[in-house]
């Protein structure tokens, strides 16, 4: 009954890791959640009352299908403002969440057995929306003593005929790395189509963030507010796409999804237009205190990454001296450590004897989640390979 297709798409194993801990939760154990890649701070008081006068306005309707134009102008002027692009609001597809943005613009570009180079680790879902539209995944390793960031001679070997892009994502989710201007112009120079997934600007610690539009208009531009305006409830997305493709996102946005909701398109305007820069003033400073006592904590345990994460609100933690099975080992921390963090497999065979730690919760929570796991690992045997 299940198709082969839909029986190839792998579990997200962070997912699963929430869902035993709930479990276990559910049963009044205390966890530690360390795992999830989500804000612990709710949206802006602005962005809150523009949805709800939405729905109080009866906004409730069928938008046009690329997005409202108010909204596609602000995302427009935003990026003007922001780093000094100009961007055609009619190249502008608002999504429900930045996953359909994703979901379109590899069923928009890729016929059966075109190649998508992606890095390893990567964000868990890029290989199975790839592989869902008959694409494949070129995943390149990328090393934690290059901060995690493609090697361009590298990069340039698994160039073929077949590239139909490569894939950037800058500040990276489970690595932390952050592209710096002259990589990305290196990437561009390729020419070769770039995606960029770009949903975690805004929260760069250490030096700047710079879009693929800098550099290239020969690119898709992928971002939302999830993360910096702690909007992940709402579903806002949106992709900034060559002209030539546009009518073609459009086509499929019709087809799947008809448009993206309504009265939450308010709320993603209110982010834009209104003044929320105390509230995201607040929350990129505390990531960056988070960010920092874990990097501290996690060189004292012995298990840092080489380049310490500059964006987004992740660390890999090195524990190769404790496991081989970054998946096992996960869990063993779960049952026995009551922390709940995920493993690095997750994110691609390069990520194997890593953890990914996210600090998208609060220091007190940070501090006793490393407290626990520095006693388990301790119980390890000095380190003993397991």
């Amino acid at each position: 009954m299940i198709s082969q297709k839909a029986s190839g798409i792998t579990s997200f194993i962070v997912m699963d890791i929430q869902d035993k801990a709930k479990e276990m939760e559910a049963r009044g154990e205390h966890i530690i959640h360390l795992e999830i890649g989500e804000p612990d701070f709710d949206a802006p008081q602005k962005v809150i009352e523009a949805t709800i006068n939405g729905l109080n306005n009866k906004d409730t309707h069928y938008t046009h299908s690329l997005g409202k134009i108010t909204l596609r102008n602000a995302i427009a002027d935003h990026y003007q403002k922001t780093y000094g692009v100009t961007v055609d609001p009619e190249q502008i597809i608002v999504t429900s969440g930045t996953s359909p943005a994703m979901v379109m613009a590899f069923a928009a570009i890729l016929d059966q057995g075109d190649e998508v180079i992606i890095p390893n680790p990567y964000y868990a879902c890029y290989p199975n929306f790839i592989k869902m539209f008959d694409g494949v995944p070129v995943a390149i390793k990328v090393l934690d003593e290059n901060g995690f960031k493609y090697d361009l001679e590298t990069l340039k070997s698994h160039l073929t005929q077949k590239t139909k892009a490569i894939m950037v994502n800058s500040p990276a989710n489970p690595t932390g790395a952050v592209y710096g201007e002259q990589e990305l112009k290196n990437i561009a120079a390729l020419d070769k189509l770039v995606i960029c997934d770009e949903i975690y600007h805004g929260l760069v610690y250490e030096g700047e963030c710079h879009t693929m539009l800098e550099y290239t208009q020969n690119c898709i531009v992928l971002n939302g507010f999830s993360k910096l305006y702690a909007m992940t409830g709402f579903r806002m997305g949106y992709a900034i796409v060559p002209k030539e493709l546009i009518r073609t996102m459009q086509i499929l946005q019709q087809n799947f999804f008809l448009c993206p909701g309504s009265f939450p398109q308010e709320g993603a305007l209110a982010a834009l237009t209104e003044d929320c820069s105390t509230e995201l003033a607040k929350m990129k400073e505390t990531y960056n205190q988070r960010r920092k006592y874990l990097i501290r904590r996690l060189k004292e345990m012995g298990i840092a990454p080489i380049c310490e994460p500059q964006g987004a609100f992740y660390t890999l933690a090195n524990v190769k001296n404790y496991c081989t099975d970054s998946f096992q080992f996960a869990y063993e921390i779960l049952e026995e450590a009551k922390v709940a963090v995920t493993p690095g497999i997750d994110f691609g065979s390069n990520a194997e004897g890593y953890l990914r730690i996210s600090y998208a919760n609060s220091l007190e929570n940070i501090k006793e989640g490393l407290n626990r796991l520095e006693h388990f690992l301790k119980t390890k045997k000095n380190g003993t390979v397991r």
